[in-house]
């Protein structure tokens, strides 16, 4: 795989688990992330594991916009990983949490890798409101793990 486009890392004193637990529930995910809203889970999934699917409301003042994510990686205290598509199924992004436990909880890294064929990158710029991706992501990335390390050492 190539370097991600956007990443971010945060030492968190709180055990692997736990961490997990937050970034593998979309729900809980949507509480910290600054585009991601909400989702629902999509066909028979009923939880975070690979394969499952579920549709995501993102959002950037007044736009607002769907996708669907596929869960890729699902390994309880240190990996978490979804495959971003648009509700068409042309590819946008892959996300992916990664947690390694320290001698004081653990360190999570947050990254994300644009998967957008050049074709689609003006497009969804205007649709979304955001024509800087990358400096986007490593800002939202920033917000969302010093939320994530809030909540899980609460």
């Amino acid at each position: 795989m190539t370097e991600p486009s956007a990443t971010g890392k945060i030492a968190i004193a709180a055990p692997p688990e736990k961490v997990y637990a937050l970034v593998s529930d979309p729900g809980a995910l949507a509480g910290m992330a600054e585009e991601y809203e909400g989702h629902r889970w999509v066909g028979a999934a009923e939880g975070p594991a690979v394969g499952a699917k579920f549709r995501g409301r993102n959002r950037n003042g007044i736009r607002r916009w769907s996708t669907l994510s596929t869960i890729t990686d699902a390994e309880a205290g240190k990996r978490f990983a979804f495959e971003v598509t648009t509700v068409a199924g042309l590819p946008v992004a892959r996300w992916q949490y990664d947690i390694e436990a320290s001698d004081d909880g653990c360190v999570a890294v947050e990254s994300t890798w644009d998967r957008r064929p050049g074709w689609l990158r003006g497009p969804t710029s205007l649709f979304t409101g955001v024509w800087k991706r990358d400096d986007a992501n490593r800002a939202n990335i920033a917000a969302t793990l010093a939320r994530l390390k809030a909540a899980a050492e609460s």
